[in-house]
C-alpha cells in the first residue's frame, strides 16, 4: 500500500495561525485537500496526518470526516518527549525536533513505500505521479535504499511576503549527491540570496534545484533516523536546546555513507503556498484557475476524487 504522509504539526508562526486549515478553495478546501485529490489521483491508497495531538479534534472535523470517504486516514502525534529509548530531552526545549523527527514519528503507521510533503505547500499533481511512477518500478538492487524526491527550481518556490527555508540540491545523472537545508533564502533588490548566522547575505542561483519536502521513502528510513537521531542527541556541544533535526540532512548522510541512492525527479511546477498569511490571495487565485480550466472541480470532494 502506498501512503501519503502529510506533516501538519507546525503552528504557522509567521503565518499567524492554523495555517494548514486555512480554506483557499470555493468550499472551504484547503492546500492539503489538492494534496490529497492529487495523490488519490495518481494512485496513492491512504493518508498519514503528521499533527500535534491537542489539534486531532479539529484535524478530524475539518479534514478527516470528509477524506476518510475517499482514502483511509489515519493521525501520528509529533511530541517532544518521543525520542529513542535512553533520550534525555534537554531543559529549555519547547518545541518538537524538526522534520526527520516528524516523519519518524508515523513509523508503526506505515508497512510499505510512502511520499512525504508538507501541509502547507502545493506541489502539482505531476509530483504525485512521479513519486507513485518510482515506487512502482524500484530498483532491484538491495545493496542499498532506494529514495527519491521531486526537485523544484528555486525560483518557482520563493514568495514576494519574506523569506522561505529551502533544502539546496546538487545532482549527477539524475541521482542527488547533496541538499543543504538554507533556511533563509530571499530576493533583495531583484537578487536572489541565502542569510545564515555569521555571514552576510550571499548570492544564490535562482535555477538551482531545491527541495520543498516532497520526498518518497521506503520504511527502511525509520531504523536510520532513529540510529541519526542517538547521535543527534549525543551532541550537546552547540545548542541542542535550540537544534533542528531536518529530513535532508537525514538523507545527506544516507548519501555520504553509500547507504542510500535518492532520484531527483524535476518538475517545473511553480510552487504556491502559505508561509506568510499575504500569500494566501495568490494560491487562491491560482485555484480559481485551476477550476476553470477543469484541473479541479468546483466542489473537490462532491466529486470523492474519482
Amino acid at each position: 500500500m502506498m501512503t501519503l504522509v502529510i506533516m501538519a504539526a507546525g503552528m504557522g508562526s509567521r503565518y499567524g495561525g492554523l495555517k494548514q486549515i486555512d480554506p483557499v478553495g470555493r468550499h472551504g478546501e484547503f492546500i492539503l485537500d489538492y494534496s490529497v485529490y492529487d495523490a488519490v489521483k495518481a494512485g496513492f491508497e491512504k493518508v498519514v496526518f503528521i499533527i500535534k495531538k491537542e489539534n486531532l479534534d479539529i484535524f478530524r472535523e475539518t479534514v478527516g470526516k470528509r477524506l476518510e470517504k475517499v482514502i483511509p486516514v489515519a493521525y501520528a502525534f509529533q511530541e517532544i518527549n518521543q525520542v529513542p529509548e535512553g533520550v534525555q530531552v534537554p531543559e529549555g526545549r519547547t518545541k518538537p525536533w524538526g522534520t526527520a523527527h516528524a516523519v519518524w514519528s508515523c513509523r508503526d503507521l506505515l508497512d510499505g513505500p510512502f511520499a512525504v510533503i508538507n501541509a502547507d505547500d502545493f506541489y502539482g499533481r505531476e509530483a504525485f505521479t512521479l513519486l507513485h511512477d518510482f515506487f512502482l518500478h524500484m530498483p532491484d538492487d538491495t545493496s542499498r535504499y532506494h529514495f527519491c524526491m521531486a526537485g523544484y527550481l528555486l525560483k518557482n518556490t520563493l514568495t514576494e511576503n519574506g523569506h522561505v527555508a529551502r533544502g539546496v540540491c546538487t545532482a549527477d545523472h539524475g541521482y542527488l549527491t547533496s541538499v543543504t537545508e538554507r533556511t533563509k533564502i530571499q530576493r533583495n533588490h531583484g537578487q536572489t540570496q541565502f542569510y545564515e548566522e555569521g555571514r552576510d547575505w550571499t548570492d544564490i542561483d535562482e535555477n538551482s534545484i531545491v527541495s520543498m519536502n516532497c520526498w518518497g521513502f521506503t520504511p527502511d528510513l525509520f531504523r536510520e533516523i532513529e540510529q541519526q537521531m542517538q547521535a543527534f542527541f549525543a551532541d550537546s556541544t552547540d545548542g541542542l536546546a535550540k537544534k533542528e533535526f531536518f529530513l535532508p540532512s537525514v538523507v545527506q548522510e544516507l548519501m555520504d555513507s553509500r547507504k542510500c541512492d535518492v532520484k531527483v525527479m524535476d518538475t517545473p511546477a511553480k510552487w504556491y503556498g502559505v508561509t506568510y498569511h499575504e500569500d494566501k490571495e495568490k494560491i487562491v487565485t491560482f485555484i480559481e484557475q485551476m477550476i476553470g480550466e477543469s484541473v479541479y472541480p468546483e466542489n473537490l470532494w462532491n466529486e470523492k476524487g474519482e
